[in-house]
């Protein structure tokens, strides 16, 4: 049974690429600190619309 590889291309598009961090930075840091940073990209708790608050929305702005 063969271990799984850390998918360094997608963490180096992450940190180089969608954070823009220097090559120093990104390598100076943990894997804990760089799942830190990518959590900024998106929102933890997002949740989408009510129907209802979206229909009080288009009703409000009609354009």
């Amino acid at each position: 049974m063969s271990v799984p590889r850390f998918p360094w291309d997608e963490a180096m598009s992450l940190g180089l690429g969608q954070l823009r961090l220097t090559p120093e930075t990104f390598w100076r840091m943990t894997l804990p600190e760089l799942a830190a940073a990518a959590r900024a990209l998106r929102p933890a708790h997002a949740v989408p619309i009510r129907q209802a608050d979206f229909a009080a929305l288009v009703a409000r702005y009609p354009d």
